[in-house]
């Protein structure tokens, strides 16, 4: 017996070493980097798959099942609190981008299926990569299963839809890097890094430090002596523009009460509390400040860090610098000058801290500041997060079985049977649920990690299975369109992205970091956003692509049956 045969008796008699193996060479395939192009886990594993599937290895349906839906659930679960924010004029607004995407992409798959006499489970793998968005490809081999079909050919349907999405993903993926972080400014005649700098400094960041500023800057206290001329407490606050405040003066060895307008006298210790660059920057540019002194101990300050969830709606599309000013009709601001923001994640994307950042509800903020002030801080502005290690694995169980009931659920329209699906059904408990934590996030519930395990070995294992499944037929379908698909996958890559960007820059009038940010977030494609950023030299991009982002990751799975039952309708027709 040769090698090769004693390699796949072991994988056929123990499947479950084949799945792991595809994992392995998929995730460390996937994490090779070619210039700004990353293949991914996802990506990765599903090439891995279809190779060792060659061998004729197959595990239980019931395998990529299970799976599938822990995926399907936590992705609506995480996405869940965004996509609602998102339900309001701004969101709504750029969020006509995703309509875009799913209106272009269906016509361009439906023309591709009637000019290439596609089956409908290579349409929906044309569409799922082109796209990509892996998400597709669970809910329309789902949606394939229901069809009144053989077995033999349902299982050839759903071995297309993986075949089709491996050989136009990776040609959508690359195009889609490309156009947006390279060709698209080219097309607008638009400098991308000089708009982004310039997008920076209207929002109140400093034009050298825009391309350092991708991480959370750190906050620190530093003790300064004043000097002749030190100003006022006002004065020395404004230098540090919302990124800092004082927060004690020692006078002749003893704290003293101060007020905005006191006056700092030669000798005086400033304790001041911020961000690392902002408070560098005022102690060199002349305001009121000497050298640092290393001992803070005399002021006796305690400080503490708070986590909390933005619900408080009077705070919906205020300013980080307006955070600390005084209400309408001269109320008390929400935060005190002695609270800094140390973080804002929007989603899972850590946003920029400048002063004119405009928070929306759902937001997840970090606090740092007294212990006085970072209390009522939190609760003027929502509700603190349980912060905990364990999972509310009954919350996830009953979302999961109440998903697969109303997926079970379906309508006929024109004569064609619809229905969410399973997959689409624990995606929409997923996203109702999410956004009831959201609401409630000092209540048990599924810890970020989790949902990212979830997320990432649900979604691999898933792949994996029917890539094992669907290695057998997958050279009939290479062989039968040839380069066509690429090509088709390249056109579905490009044209949605190319008409948001005219409708974007000439209709909507929006800032070109953003404008292209939004169109990496209506692909759902992370390593666009990645390219952009660092052609524009700052984090601007995000401001777009985190609301496009969260609504096309749930609108783009959903078209998975659509195209499934529109493809069977333009091939019969």
């Amino acid at each position: 017996m040769t090698l090769l045969g004693w390699v796949g008796n072991l994988l056929r008699a123990h499947p479950e070493i084949a799945l792991f193996l595809a994992l392995a060479i998929g995730y460390a395939v996937g994490q090779i980097r070619f210039g700004p192009i990353q293949l991914g886990g996802i990506c990765g594993t599903l090439i891995a798959a279809l190779f060792i599937g060659q061998l004729g290895v197959t595990l239980e349906p019931s395998v990529k099942n299970v799976f599938f839906m822990l995926f399907i659930f936590a992705l609506g679960y995480a996405g869940g609190p965004q996509f609602f924010a998102n339900l309001n004029a701004k969101g709504l607004r750029i969020g006509l981008l995703c309509l875009i995407e799913v209106v272009v992409v269906l016509a361009l798959v439906m023309a591709a299926t009637h000019v290439m006499k596609l089956d409908p489970g290579t349409a929906a793998g044309l569409m799922a990569g082109a796209a990509t968005e892996s998400a597709v490809v669970g809910t329309a081999t789902d949606a394939i299963t229901k069809l009144a079909l053989p077995p033999e050919e349902i299982k050839q349907l759903q071995a297309n839809v993986v075949t089709a999405y491996s050989i136009t993903y990776i040609f959508g993926l690359i195009t889609i890097v490309v156009v947006t972080s390279q060709l698209f400014p080219l097309l607008l005649r638009v400098n991308l890094r000089e708009e982004a700098e310039r997008l920076w400094v209207a929002m109140g960041g400093q034009s050298d430090d825009a391309g350092a500023s991708a991480a959370t800057p750190e906050l620190v206290g530093r003790v300064f002596e004043a000097k002749v001329g030190g100003g006022s407490v006002q004065r020395l606050n404004a230098r540090l523009r919302a990124s800092g405040s004082v927060l004690g003066i020692l006078r002749e060895g003893q704290t003293i009460a101060f007020t905005p307008e006191t006056e700092l006298l030669v000798g005086d210790r400033v304790l001041v509390i911020g961000h690392r660059r902002a408070i560098v920057e005022a102690a060199a540019g002349g305001a009121g400040l000497a050298e640092e002194v290393a001992d803070a101990s005399a002021f006796g300050a305690v400080l503490q860090g708070s986590e909390l969830v933005l619900r408080n709606k009077q705070a919906q599309g205020l300013s980080l610098r307006e955070l600390s000013q005084p209400g309408a009709g001269g109320g008390a601001p929400l935060v005190g000058d002695s609270v800094m923001v140390a973080s804002v994640t929007r989603g899972t994307q850590r946003m920029p801290l400048l002063p004119e950042f405009k928070l929306q509800l759902g937001d997840r903020i970090a606090l740092f500041g007294t212990a006085q002030q970072v209390g009522p801080a939190v609760k003027a502005l929502g509700e603190p997060v349980l912060k905990s290690n364990k999972s509310n694995i009954a919350l996830a169980s009953a979302g999961i079985a109440l998903g697969v009931l109303i997926g079970m659920l379906s309508t006929r329209i024109g004569g064609v049977s619809l229905s969410l699906g399973t997959g689409g059904g624990a995606l929409l408990t997923g996203l109702v649920f999410g956004w009831y934590q959201a609401r409630h996030p000092s209540r048990l519930s599924l810890p970020d990690d989790a949902l990212a395990l979830l997320k990432d070995i649900g979604l691999a294992t898933f792949i994996a299975c029917v890539g094992l499944a669907s290695g057998p037929q997958a050279l009939e379908l290479v062989q039968k369109y040839g380069i066509s698909l690429p090509l088709m996958g390249v056109a579905i890559a490009v044209l949605p992205a190319f008409c948001s960007l005219m409708v974007g820059h000439h209709l909507l009038k929006f800032e070109t970091p953003i404008l292209l940010g939004a169109i990496a977030g209506q692909q759902c494609s992370t390593p666009a956003l990645s390219a952009i950023q660092s052609a524009a030299g700052n984090t601007t991009p995000l401001l777009g692509y985190t609301i496009t982002y969260a609504i096309s990751n749930v609108i783009l799975p959903l078209m998975g049956p659509v195209v499934v039952a529109l493809a069977g309708l333009v091939r019969n027709g």
